[in-house]
């Protein structure tokens, strides 16, 4: 997800879309501890979209 997309987004879902964001990357955690993923970046690339979610919807919080 693009920062673009992220800030055409509302708070409503933002939050909604963190917590999509979080389940999926610890999802891919586990599966990585159990067994290697084909393609690791996976995990980059999920870590790097819940911190800009988390990071915009702390912008508007804090406005």
């Amino acid at each position: 997800m693009k920062q673009s997309e992220v800030k055409e987004l509302s708070v409503e879902e933002l939050k909604e879309k963190l917590a999509g964001h979080k389940k999926q990357y610890d999802d891919l955690k586990m599966a990585h501890a159990v067994t290697p993923l084909e393609n690791p970046l996976q995990l980059r690339k999920a870590r790097k979209t819940v911190a800009r979610l988390a990071t915009e919807l702390t912008k508007r919080e804090n406005q």
